[in-house]
């Protein structure tokens, strides 16, 4: 840890740090459960969404000066409709929830706490405005015999569920991107996990 540094930018000033954020994603979204096939355009594309909010986040970790790890967020009401799509026409109110984004760290940087580090971090930043009730997130649903399944895969629910989020699954969006040697976007669903946020 003594080796890390951390560095946070909000709203448009994510944007200084597209490029490394975007090759982060592509590297550790290649991995099973995700098994995404990026390109670092498309992902420049996808995070404008965070730049255009006023009230985004991003949490980033370096080793020297490469980005080893990062974790976003932003309000419901800013990400895209396919996020938002679950939520809407619902008894929730947008306005209210704060949506987490990616939590991403390359292998060698984990198990040093990190993880809860981003959650912290990210409900944290949502308590600043004092007028979000809940956090939540969604996540990728593969078949439990998928062939691409590394034998010791573990979910990370039991972390989820130890901070305190809950599975919703008739909350579920779905999301299209290539699989690993494919050049077609397939679409996956998602499922959605939630909390109240804390005071």
């Amino acid at each position: 840890m003594a080796s890390l540094h951390f560095q946070t930018q909000r709203g448009s000033e994510i944007e200084a740090v597209f490029d490394d954020l975007a090759a982060l994603r592509i590297a550790v979204f290649r991995d099973y459960p995700y098994l995404y096939e990026g390109t670092i355009n498309y992902e420049k594309e996808y995070l404008k969404t965070y730049a255009q909010s006023e009230r985004s986040f991003l949490f980033a970790v370096y080793h020297e000066q490469t980005m080893v790890g990062a974790t976003t967020c932003i309000p419901l009401r800013d990400e895209t409709a396919d996020i938002r799509q679950p939520f809407e026409g619902s008894d929730f109110e947008i306005d209210t929830i704060f949506y987490l984004g990616e939590s991403i760290l390359l292998p060698a940087f984990r198990g040093l706490g990190l993880g809860h580090r981003f959650f912290d971090e990210r409900e944290a930043h949502a308590r600043r405005f004092g007028t979000y009730k809940t956090t939540c997130f969604c996540a990728v649903e593969r078949p439990e015999n998928h062939p691409a399944k590394p034998v010791d895969y573990r979910p990370n629910d039991v972390f989820w569920i130890k901070r305190g989020y809950k599975k919703e699954p008739a909350l579920r969006s779905t999301l299209e991107w290539p699989d690993l040697g494919e050049v077609v976007s397939t679409p996956k669903p998602m499922v959605y996990w939630m909390r109240a946020l804390q005071p």
